[in-house]
This record gives structure tokens, sequence and C-alpha cells, in this order.
């Protein structure tokens, strides 16, 4: 008789308030995948109507003399890079320009004396050159790398110039960069940031690199370029940069309120009327996350920030009496709340959590294949045009993207909430390109994520019920979606370092 009281009820609840709730679900999850589908279409039609209506502008400077060549700022922060302060020190000081019109000034926040003692000696020993380099180093971190950037934009010497170009720990620049940059800067008046293409050194270094390189590649060839030609507003990669430092003052400099301060700066500095210039013709250097570690830890900042800054600036970017409705537009929905909120929540929420709960309720919730199977797909396909050697990869990239989302769901709705680790910052690892197959290893499986392996057992699970009760063959996709969550739950994705 209890029993039958308490399956009752389980009926009484399940139909009342579980089903229709999942229904809800499903339906959010719906729109908000139509709403990623049709900011990926736009931006397809977009490339593809540039690339037809006319070839990559291709900029040259020859007719840039030489007594018109500005002063320029190269500054580059960094925080203990051991492997890679001397490739991106040697890079900046090889740029070809007046040496009088070049200083290179390296931000070094190290807390560890040797590898601040080894970084002042290369700055030394290009100096001995004739290179005019100056090593500065704060006795606190306040602020992370937007406070070095700020402190070092009020030393004396930075007061002369007129441009500053930004260069990461791992990014090294080709000889020309600024001969291809600058005079970007100097035909407008009217732009601030000249953005540099980003060319990886390591993407053939493993299975997680690969990854990496097509989603930033989208980023760079697609999202950027958009950004650039139609709306004249993109977001500021912090490094391969060139800034007008009469743009970035006016902005009102560099701010460590977010982890993104780049992207803070990109925003207001297009607030205040300025105009951004993507230079997809000019790719520098730099090296990508090799191991789980460094990239757990840069995805979650990645993420946290941006959606921290979209609360920030929500009502200030819609009080703006200097952008048009149309770039207004493009900044909060396409910029922010698609790419950096709607895209993070939907991956997760609904092929890791929706889906598998449909499964468990059987056919009680109306789950529209077209949204569970043909829209994925057209996405994946359009983030993928950029990158084809490598399409061979897309099943790995759509599992391991999933399991991602997890730790960036977290991060996003932490930076919505601004709660209390919405500042915090981790300095991504680099190992440097030159130890790449002489000083790493693949993983031996040591680290251990929990929260990566609970959600493949619960998506096994689901595979096993919907293989002993199911009608719409989804345990294909819920088997292979919880071997990829235990594979990174169990470290078994990128290198590492070896041993001293």
């Amino acid at each position: 008789m209890m029993s039958e009281v308490a399956a009752g009820a389980w009926q009484a609840v399940r139909c009342r308030v579980l089903v229709p709730t999942l229904q809800l679900a499903v339906y959010i999850c719906v729109a908000m995948s139509l709403m990623l589908f049709v900011e990926r279409l736009y931006m397809a039609l977009v490339v593809a109507g540039l690339s037809l209506l006319r070839r990559r502008r291709r900029h040259d400077d020859d007719d840039l003399e030489a007594n018109h060549r500005p002063m320029v700022l190269v500054q580059i922060p960094m925080f203990n890079e051991k492997q890679v302060y001397r490739l991106s020190i040697g890079a900046a000081c090889g740029m070809t320009w007046p040496s009088d019109k070049l200083m290179i000034q390296v931000l070094d926040d190290s807390t560890d004396s040797t590898i601040r003692e080894m970084v002042e000696v290369e700055c030394s020993r290009w100096a001995g050159k004739g290179v005019s380099i100056r090593y500065e180093n704060r006795r606190n971190r306040s602020g992370y790398k937007a406070g070095a950037m700020r402190e070092g934009l009020r030393k004396p010497y930075a007061r002369d110039c007129e441009f500053v170009a930004i260069f990461d720990a791992d990014f090294q620049p080709d000889a020309d960069f600024l001969l291809r940059t600058v005079p970007l800067l100097l035909a407008d008046p009217a732009v601030a940031l000249v953005q540099a293409r980003w060319r990886f050194v390591n993407a053939d270094e493993c299975l997680l690199t690969r990854i990496q390189e097509m989603s930033l590649d989208y980023h760079f060839r697609v999202e950027q370029e958009v950004g650039s030609a139609c709306h004249s507003f993109f977001g500021f990669n912090g490094t391969a940069g060139v800034w007008r430092l009469r743009a970035l003052e006016d902005a009102g400099g560099w701010k460590e309120r977010t982890t993104v301060e780049d992207m803070d700066l990109a925003v207001r500095a297009t607030l205040r009327g300025w105009r951004f210039v993507y230079a997809g013709h000019v790719a520098v250097r730099n090296e990508l996350p090799s191991t789980l570690r460094a990239y757990r830890y840069q995805q979650p900042r990645w993420s946290c920030g941006p959606a921290n800054l979209f609360r920030k600036m929500f009502r200030e970017v819609l009080a703006s009496g200097r952008v048009s409705p149309w770039k207004k537009l493009h900044l909060l929905y396409g910029f922010f709340f698609v790419r950096k909120v709607v895209a993070h929540l939907v991956t997760f929420c609904f092929y890791c959590v929706v889906i598998p709960a449909c499964v468990l309720a059987g056919g009680d919730v109306r789950l529209p294949k077209y949204v569970a199977l043909y829209v994925p797909a057209a996405i994946t396909l359009l983030n993928a045009a950029c990158t084809p050697r490598s399409w061979h990869l897309l099943i790995f990239w759509i599992l391991f993207e999933n399991v991602m989302s997890m730790q960036r769901s977290k991060a996003t709705v932490i930076g919505l909430l601004e709660a209390s680790r919405a500042n915090e910052w981790v300095v991504t690892e680099k190992l440097g390109a030159k130890t790449t197959t002489t000083a790493r290893k693949k993983t031996s499986g040591v680290h251990v994520h929990v929260a990566e392996i609970l959600l493949g057992a619960c998506l096994l699970y689901c595979a096993v019920y919907d293989i002993a009760y199911g009608r719409d063959s989804f345990y294909i996709y819920l088997l292979l979606q919880s071997a990829a969550a235990f594979i990174v739950g169990f470290g078994y994705v990128g290198t590492t370092s070896s041993p001293p």
C-alpha cells in the first residue's frame, strides 16, 4: 500500500513538475541554439561576401618615409616566464624600426628571484648591442598585467611615444611587424588599435593544440574580420596589437576591474568614438597551451571575464551617445550575449544536461531532432571551415568542447553574478617552443578531475538506460561523450613537462 502511494506521488511530481520543467528547458535551449546558429550564419555570409567583393586588402608600407616614423614603445609583460622570455625579447629587439624611435620595455612581475635575474641579464645583453631596452620590476603585482602596463606607461621615457605595441611573453613578432601595422594608424587618426592575427608554433604538438587551433582560427578569421569590416569593433586580444597612446589615455587607461583588461579597454575606447582595424594579413607567432592543466586555468578566465564585463558595462553601452544603435546591437547582443554567454551555457546545458535528462524521461518530453542534430552540425561545420586541415578531427573537437563547456559555463555564471572568484587571475603556463620535442612527454594520467569524471559517469548511466529503454539511439552520442569526459577527467589530454 505504501509503495503504491509513493509511486503515485512520484508520478504526480514527474508529470506536473519534472516533465514541464524539462520541456521548458528544451525550449530555452532550442532558442539559444537558434540564436547561436543565426549569429554564425550571419558572420559566414559576411566573410563570404567580403571574399567575393574584394580581395583582402594588402597594405604597402613602402610609402612610409623614414622621417615619418613615430616613436613606438614595445611592452612585454611577463610573470615567471623561464621558458619563453628569451624568445619574446629577442623577437621584439629584432624588429625593423629606427633605433632612436623604438623603446623596448620588459615589464617583469616575476616573484622568482632567479628568473628576475635571468630576464634582467637578457635585457642588459640586448642593451649592450645598442638596443633601447628597459627592464622594469615591481615590488608587488597590484593590478596584475593591467597594473604592470599602466605603471610602464608612467615612466618618463614612455611619455614621448605615440604608439605602444604589446606582446605577451610567448609572442614573437616578425621583423616587419611595425612596418606593416603602424602605417594603418598613421593613415587614419580615428583608428585607435591595429590587431594582428595569431600564428601557432606548436599547433601540431598534440590533439589538444590542434583543437585549440580550430577554435582560434575561427575567432580570428571570422569573428575579428566581421567585427572590423562591419562594426569597426572587436575585442582586443591583449597582445599582438598596436595602440595609439592618445586613444588609450582617452579611454581611461588600463583597469584591473575584470580579468579581461584588454577587452575592457577596447569597449571603453569604442564608447569614446575610436575605431579599430584588424590586420589579418599580419601574423604573430605564439604558443598554445599544450597541457590540460594550463588550458583548464586559461578557459575559465576567458569565460568569466567577458561575462563580468558584460554585467559592468551593459548600462554604459546603452547610454553611450557616440555609438550608433547598430554598433550597440552588435556589442551587447552579438559580441557579449550570444558569443560570451549563450555559446557557453547552451553547449553545457543542452548537450550535457538536457539531452541526457530527456533520455531518462522517455517519450514524455518533446526534443526536436533538427535542433539536437542538424543545428549543432551546421554550427560545427561553420566553425571548422577556417581550418580544413583538421576536418578529420571534428568529432573529437565537438566532444572535447562539450566537456570543457562545464568549466566555461560555471565561469560565465560566476562572472555574471560577480561572485567571489570573478577576479581570480592565474597566468597561463608556457613551456616554450624549443621544449616541444625535447622536454615534454605524454600525460601519464596522474591528474584527476572529479567534476569531469562525475559528468562521464552520469552520461554513461544515461547511455545504458537509453540502450535498455530508449527509442532514438541517443546512446551513441552519450557513449562517445561519456568517454570524452572520462579521458579529460583522468588527464589523458595534451602533454606535460618532463620532470627536471
